[in-house]
C-alpha cells in the first residue's frame, strides 16, 4: 500500500501540518477506508495538547470518520469495496476478555482507540478492525452522520442502558455538541425532556430539537422548581457546576450520569442519595452492537448532528473555532 497523507501535530499544542506515513501491510481482519468526512471532537483538542498524557507525536487526530471501503484483509468478507462506512473512537479490542465475550467491547482493557498510538481520521485514509467499521444507512448524510460515531453514541449509550422510555422524565445538561444530540435521542425514546443551559439564548433551539421544558441554570428559582421531578439527568457539560442541585432535581431512584468531563472534581451531598436511593454514574462510548443500533435509530427517526463543514486543509482554522466555542454544534472536515 502507498503512504497515507494526513495532517499531524508534531508537538503538544502545535498547529497541524501535512504529514505522510507508511501504514505497512493490511492486516487480515483490517479494513482500509478512503475518508470523505471526519468530525472534530473536543477529545481531539485534548489529544493534540496531550492533556491526558496519551499522545505520541507526530500525531494525526480524528475519530468520527465517514468514508468508503477501499481495501480489506483476507478474513474480511462482509464489507465489499465501495461500501460507505464509519469508524468511531474505538478501532479494535482483544476479542477474548470477559467484556468482549459479553458484547461490551467498549470496556475492554486492551481496546485500541482510533487515534491513540496510531494515526486517525484527519487524513485521506485510515485503517480499523472490521468489527469496528459500520455501514452507514442510506438515510444519513455523511457530514451529519460523522459526529454520531463518537458524540452520538456517547449520549445514546447511557439513555439506552438506563432504560429511558416513554414514562421517563429526562434532563439534559448543556446544549452543545453532545447535548443537542441527546435531546433528539431522548425525544425519540418518548421521554419528557428538560434542557438545562447557562444561556437563555439556547431555549428556542432546545425546544426545536425536542425539549419540552427549558431551565436557565443561572436562575435559582427555576432550579428549585424542578426539584424532585426527573428520573434521569445526562450531563454533557464540560464546565464545573453545583452538582448537588442536579441530584436534588432527581426523583427517588433517579440517576445523574456524566458523559461530559468537568475540569474540577464532582462533589455531591450523600444524604439526598441515601434518602432517595439516587445515584451518580458515568458512561463511555457504546459497544459495536449499540453503535449499529444507534445508526439505525438515527436513520429511521431523523436524528442528526447540526454541523459546520470545513475543507480538510482548513483544519487549523476549524480547530481554533471549536476551541473558542464558535461552532454550532459540531465541526466536520471534508476531503
Amino acid at each position: 500500500m502507498s503512504q497515507i497523507k494526513g495532517l499531524a501535530a508534531h508537538a503538544a499544542g502545535a498547529e497541524l501540518l501535512p504529514f505522510r506515513y507508511d501504514p505497512g501491510d493490511l492486516g487480515a481482519r483490517e479494513v482500509e477506508i478512503s475518508i470523505s468526512h471526519c468530525g472534530i471532537c473536543h477529545s481531539d483538542l485534548h489529544l493534540i495538547s496531550n492533556d491526558w498524557g496519551l499522545s505520541q507525536y507526530p500525531f494525526v487526530p480524528g475519530h468520527e470518520i465517514i468514508g468508503t471501503v477501499e481495501a480489506t484483509g483476507d478474513e474480511v468478507h462482509a464489507l465489499p469495496a465501495g461500501t460507505r462506512v464509519g469508524v468511531g473512537w474505538q478501532s479494535n479490542s482483544c476479542g477474548e476478555c470477559e467484556w468482549c465475550s459479553r458484547g461490551m467491547e467498549n470496556l475492554c482493557a486492551q481496546m485500541e482507540a482510533t487515534c491513540i498510538r496510531r494515526h486517525g481520521g484527519y487524513a485521506e485514509r485510515v485503517r480499523a478492525n472490521a468489527r469496528f467499521v459500520f455501514p452507514i444507512p442510506d438515510a444519513l448524510n455523511s457530514e451529519q452522520a460523522a459526529p454520531l460515531l463518537c458524540g452520538g453514541i456517547t449520549v445514546y449509550n447511557p439513555l439506552r442502558t438506563h432504560g429511558v422510555n416513554p414514562s421517563s422524565r429526562v434532563g439534559v445538561v448543556g446544549i452543545g455538541g453532545l447535548g443537542h444530540m441527546a435531546i433528539q435521542f431522548a425525544r425519540v425514546f418518548g421521554a419528557e425532556v428538560t434542557a438545562f443551559s447557562t444561556s437563555s439564548e439556547k431555549e428556542q433551539e432546545a425546544r426545536l430539537l425536542g425539549a419540552h421544558h427549558f431551565v436557565n441554570v443561572r436562575e435559582s428559582r427555576a432550579l428549585k422548581e424542578v426539584a424532585g421531578s426527573l428520573d434521569f439527568i445526562l450531563s454533557t457539560a464540560d464546565a464545573s457546576q453545583e452538582w448537588s442541585v442536579y441530584v436534588q432535581a432527581l426523583r427517588p431512584t433517579g440517576t445523574l450520569c456524566f458523559v461530559g468531563v468537568p475540569p474540577s472534581p464532582v462533589t455531591v451531598q450523600a444524604f439526598p442519595m441515601i434518602a432517595g436511593m439516587r445515584s451518580v454514574t458515568g458512561s463511555p462510548i457504546g459497544s459495536p452492537a449499540m453503535i449499529r443500533e444507534m445508526l439505525d435509530v438515527a436513520a429511521r427517526h431523523g436524528v442528526k448532528a447540526i454541523t459546520q463543514c470545513f475543507p480538510m486543509g482548513s483544519v487549523n482554522d476549524a480547530l481554533t473555532r471549536v476551541k473558542k466555542n464558535k461552532v454550532r454544534y459540531r465541526a466536520v472536515l471534508a476531503n
